[in-house]
Parts: C-alpha cells; sequence; structure tokens
C-alpha cells in the first residue's frame, strides 16, 4: 500500500465529507452541552472530523440532514437489522402506546409469553426473561451463573464484545497472561480478580484456565464479531461445550451480534447447546429490548433455591425491563419482520455481497480477505483471515479504513463505522449490494493507480 496516496485520498474524501454536509458540521459545532458533543459518546467513531446528522430512515435507507440518502448497511450496528421503522413494528409500538396506553406499567402481558415461546422455538433454551440491552442480560446471566456455581471468575475470549459488561475488557497479553484491555475507563478493579481470558479458538488455553476450578461462566460470542468476523475452526465450539461441562462452568451464547447466522442465531444454526442465552438490539425492531433465556435444567435449580433473591435485590431485573412497549416491539418483529424467509433473503443479499467483495479484491490482488456470518459480511485487510481475536486487532489499518468508510460514504452508503462490517435486512436489495461492489471497485482502483 501506497501510504502517501492513501493519505491523500484520505484527506481529500475527507474535505468532501465537510463540504457536502453544512449542516451536520455545524450542528456538531453547536452541540455544547452533550458530553463529546453527541447524546452519546460512540456517535463520534466515525470517518471525518464529525458524525452525519440523522433526518429520518426507512428500511435499508437513511437520510442526512443535508438531504443526502444512503444505502445503509450499518443498520444501528445491528441494532437496526430489521430494517428502519419497519411497518409491523411502527403498527404494534403505536397499538400499544396510543391506542391501548401503557408503555410501562409494571404489569405483564400476554405477549411476553408469545415472545418467550417464540425464542425457545428459535434458540433452544426453555425459559426466558427480559432486559433493554443486551448489556444488561449479560450482567444478569453473569449474577445468576455466579449464584447457581458458587464460582467467583467468569471467562470471555480475547477482544471479545459483550456490551460494557466489565468482566469481558480483559484481553491476552504478550506473554499470554490476562491483561486490563487497552483503552478501558475506570474499572471497579483489576479485571484479572472478575475474570479470564482465552483466545478465541483455542482449546489448549481454554482448558488452561478452567483447570483453576473458578470460573462460573464462560461468556462468548459464536464467531467472534465487533473486532472483525472470526469464524470458528472445525471443532472448536464442540471442545468448548465439552470442556465447560468436564470442569463445571456453564455455557453462556451471547447471540446479539451473530444473531445475523439465521432465525435462531449460530446456536440454531450449529446445534450449540448453551446454559443461557443472551441477546439484545434487533430483536425489538429499533425499539430498546433484550432477553436472556435459561435452560430447563438451570431455571429449575435457580428457582428451587430459597437462599436467591430473584424477585428484589437479587440484581437480575430493572423496573423498565419487560415493559409493555419493549416486549410488544419484539413481538412484532419475531412474527412479522425478522422471519424465517427473511433471514433466507437476507443471506442470499450477503452471499452476493461477499462475492463482490472478493471479486474487487482479487483484480487487484490486494493480501486481503472477506468473512461472512448470514446476513453479515466483513472485509479484512490480512490474508488469511485472522483466527482470534489479538490476531484481528493486530491487523487494523484505520487511515485506510476510514478512507474506506468516507469514500463510500461520500458516495451514498454506509457501513459500521467500529470497522468493515455490512448487514443486510428485509428491506436491502440486491441493487443497493451491486452498488456497493461498484463503489468499493471504485476505492479500489483509486488506491492502485500509480
Amino acid at each position: 500500500m501506497d501510504r502517501t496516496r492513501l493519505h491523500a485520498l484520505l484527506a481529500r474524501e475527507s474535505a468532501e465529507a465537510e463540504r457536502r454536509n453544512p449542516r451536520s458540521r455545524a450542528a456538531y459545532a453547536g452541540a455544547d452541552h452533550l458530553f463529546g458533543r453527541v447524546p452519546m459518546t460512540w456517535m463520534n467513531k466515525t470517518a471525518g472530523a464529525f458524525p452525519r446528522y440523522l433526518a429520518g430512515a426507512r428500511g435499508a435507507r437513511v437520510t442526512d440532514v443535508d438531504g443526502h440518502e444512503y444505502i445503509d448497511f450499518c443498520l444501528g450496528d445491528t441494532g437496526a437489522m430489521a430494517g428502519h421503522s419497519p411497518a409491523p413494528v411502527t403498527e404494534a409500538v403505536r397499538l400499544r402506546f396510543a391506542e391501548l396506553g401503557g408503555a410501562t406499567a409494571m404489569l405483564p402481558t400476554e405477549d411476553a409469553e408469545w415472545v418467550g415461546a417464540e425464542l425457545t422455538r428459535r434458540f433452544g433454551l426453555a425459559r426466558w426473561s427480559f432486559s433493554l440491552t443486551a448489556t444488561d442480560a449479560n450482567r444478569w446471566a453473569i449474577r445468576l451463573a455466579r449464584a447457581v456455581t458458587g464460582r467467583p471468575k467468569i471467562l470471555v475470549n480475547s477482544y471479545c464484545y459483550h456490551g460494557s459488561v466489565d468482566e469481558s475488557l480483559i484481553v491476552v497479553g504478550p506473554d499470554g497472561a490476562g491483561t486490563p484491555r487497552p483503552g478501558n475507563v475506570g474499572a471497579p478493579c483489576d479485571v484479572t480478580l472478575t475474570s479470564r481470558v482465552a483466545e478465541f479458538n483455542d482449546l489448549a488455553a481454554l482448558e488452561r484456565e478452567l483447570a483453576h476450578g473458578d470460573v462460573a461462566a464462560v461468556l462468548m460470542e459464536p464467531a467472534l464479531t465487533n473486532i472483525g468476523i472470526v469464524l470458528p475452526e472445525p471443532g472448536y465450539l464442540a471442545g468448548v461445550r465439552e470442556l465447560t461441562r468436564r470442569y463445571g462452568s456453564l455455557l453462556i451464547n451471547d447471540e446479539t451480534h451473530t444473531f445475523s447466522a439465521g432465525p435462531g442465531g449460530c446456536t440454531a444454526d450449529w446445534d450449540l447447546e448453551p446454559d443461557l442465552l443472551t441477546i439484545g438490539k434487533a430483536i425489538g425492531g429499533g425499539i430498546p429490548a433484550g432477553a436472556y433465556g435459561l435452560s430447563a435444567e438451570l431455571a429449575e435449580r435457580l428457582l428451587a433455591r430459597a437462599d436467591l433473591d430473584l424477585v428484589d435485590m437479587g440484581g437480575v431485573g430493572g423496573t423498565l425491563a419487560g415493559n409493555a412497549l419493549s416486549v410488544a416491539a419484539m413481538r412484532a418483529t419475531l412474527e412479522h419482520v425478522l422471519t424465517d424467509e427473511a433471514f433466507a433473503r437476507m443471506t442470499k443479499l450477503s452471499e452476493r455481497f461477499e462475492a463482490g467483495a472478493r471479486a474487487g479484491i482479487e483484480a487487484h490482488r490486494l493480501p486481503w480477505s472477506v468473512s461472512r456470518l448470514g446476513a453479515r459480511t466483513e472485509y479484512r485487510f490480512t490474508s488469511p483471515a485472522p483466527r482470534t481475536g489479538t490476531e484481528s486487532a493486530a491487523v487494523s489499518d484505520p487511515e485506510l479504513e476510514d478512507f474506506l468508510h468516507l469514500y463510500l460514504a461520500n458516495r451514498g452508503i454506509l457501513l459500521t463505522p467500529f470497522h468493515n462490517m455490512a448487514l443486510m435486512c428485509p428491506d436491502t436489495t440486491e441493487q443497493d449490494v451491486d452498488t456497493h461492489t461498484e463503489v468499493f471497485a471504485a476505492a479500489l482502483a483509486e488506491l492502485a493507480d500509480r
């Protein structure tokens, strides 16, 4: 890669983004009362000098305040995998909030049992409880695992993603031992006191850590996603399940991002058997919602414990969790939007996206790779694709990533700002995918120009 040329192209695209988006630039400059000038600091993770401001969004399209329309492959970093404001969810929310009345009343609704039964059909876990985020679902699953096992530590994979769960912010250091993940802020304690860590796809390291006998649960994504897609090697996930059972640790599958694999995520697609499963983001169709599921055996063990307060001070619930509005949105999303048929179409589109990206990369003989997980595709600046989170982190190239993101955005295409992820929704079209293929190929041609 000619870095001098890359720097010139990046500067050109940055200037073009500023020229095209004066209203976004002005809104950002005037946001003096917001911490970091944005309503949530992660919104500053964007290529260019400022984020684009949202005017509206429908289906697979986003419009900014400067009037530009984008093909949206970011989809709220999975939160809008159902598409923006899908009609069945819009109607369910309107009915619940405007006609029937009451978003939250600390009373259950009959929709909740329907959602629980549908989640059981999809993922196999027998009992379900709701949260408002996947982070909370993970926190509550961790508390239950510690309570039922009597063990203090949680094991995660290096460079995993489980929201802002403190126990997950640990990586494998250069010496092979666990160390705090770079960039963590305000940790309540040394993360090695609460957590153990092993590389994804490394069963020997996993067994070494489990052998200490203090791990309540292994919390993992069936495929790493937020450090770029890292897929499991043959036999790895079966090995994880065997080792957790051998050493008496529970297994928690976080399917929040890996839900892209299919209607029941990787758990159903790959016949996995976790003790708990957590999920959030997409299941509410854009309305905040999350859930955690338990196997029948684990649920019975927990409910049989008279010493556990699961109703009041147990730390496994929240006043707004399971509220009528979010439950109505989950039902509409699962019943009418993210259906089995929709996933089949989305996966086909993702295969088309993967083929287009590969063609562009191969045309210029770039040492890059493309990984796909159902309706989710990602290109990486290395080949072969990384097999661990640490390998994936090591090949990060922020300048190259920013150039591609700005080049695409300036031509009407949005990728996830945290990495090169493209997600399909039920409203994505073949033309949307082909447009990316064409623009991506043009970007690579400019990089390769001599």
